[in-house]
């Protein structure tokens, strides 16, 4: 019997702008050699690090602490990590950093020094030379999660060779910071209304996940950046999705809950 893989607990973060026709989400494509939905485009987010729970990291945040993050994702205790996880992995993979001074007041991160020292500081922590804790001391920066809300829970099915427990998260951008892909995991990045992503991927010009698409589909009747924050502030009892893959007539098919044949 094949045995079944644990889903591995990760956070993901749709960061939202403002723009004339209405406000965009920055999405990233992902490598085309990449083992897990090469060539998709997704929003910024992986697996959460040990270092993302890291005691320590605790003194490094503003807005939420381990004990209401937690309540709110639902669970005993680490929810922290989850918050910390969208934001480092924001910094990795679209080098957007949403932080702050320890007094809450907000730093200026366009000067040019500045955007330099921390460029340097994204390569090292790519490559592993460097933790996203070593980066906030060095800074003498706190990450800034007043602006962070929770808004979806997503849970791989069983089948794909990785499986992921994942929350979502929204943000609004830096306004002072410009996002750019890593070139590595991720070899695009681009702002687009939801609904243009969405018509896209009808198009066939893009490919998206389910979660993906489902998560631009609850957003996309908004019309501005912080219409979107309120509503996931407002939301109460996250469901945790999990779909079920089944072969029928040859295709492959998602199932939800509440689809016909999902409890066979």
């Amino acid at each position: 019997m094949t045995e079944t893989l644990i889903p591995r607990p990760a956070a993901t973060v749709l960061t939202l702008r403002d723009a004339p026709r209405g406000f965009e989400v920055l999405m990233l494509r992902r490598n085309l050699n990449s083992d897990f939905v090469g060539g998709a485009h997704v929003f910024p987010g992986g697996a959460v690090d040990d270092g993302d729970g890291d005691p320590d990291m605790r003194e490094r945040v503003l807005g939420v602490d381990d004990e209401h993050a937690s309540k709110r994702l639902a669970i005993e205790s680490g929810g922290l990590a989850y918050y910390v996880a969208c934001l480092r992995e924001l910094f990795e993979e679209a080098g957007l950093l949403i932080a702050c001074g320890a007094n809450g007041e907000p730093v200026d991160l366009s000067d040019p020094t500045v955007m330099k020292r921390m460029a340097t500081h994204r390569r090292n922590l790519n490559a592993g030379s460097l933790t996203f804790l070593e980066v906030l001391r060095t800074e003498d920066l706190v990450l800034d999660l007043r602006g962070l809300a929770y808004v979806a829970h997503w849970v791989t099915p069983v089948g794909p060779p990785r499986r992921y427990d994942t929350r979502f998260f929204v943000a609004l951008a830096p306004s002072d910071q410009r996002a750019a892909h890593d070139d590595g995991e991720t070899i695009q990045d681009l702002w687009l209304r939801p609904r243009d992503a969405l018509a896209a991927h009808e198009g066939g010009d893009f490919t998206m996940i389910y979660p993906t698409i489902r998560n631009l589909q609850a957003v996309a009747d908004f019309s501005t950046a912080r219409e979107v924050l309120a509503y996931a502030d407002a939301l109460t009892d996250i469901v945790c999705v999990q779909p079920r893959m089944v072969t029928r007539d040859g295709e492959v098919v998602i199932l939800l809950p509440g689809d016909d044949g999902f409890d066979d």
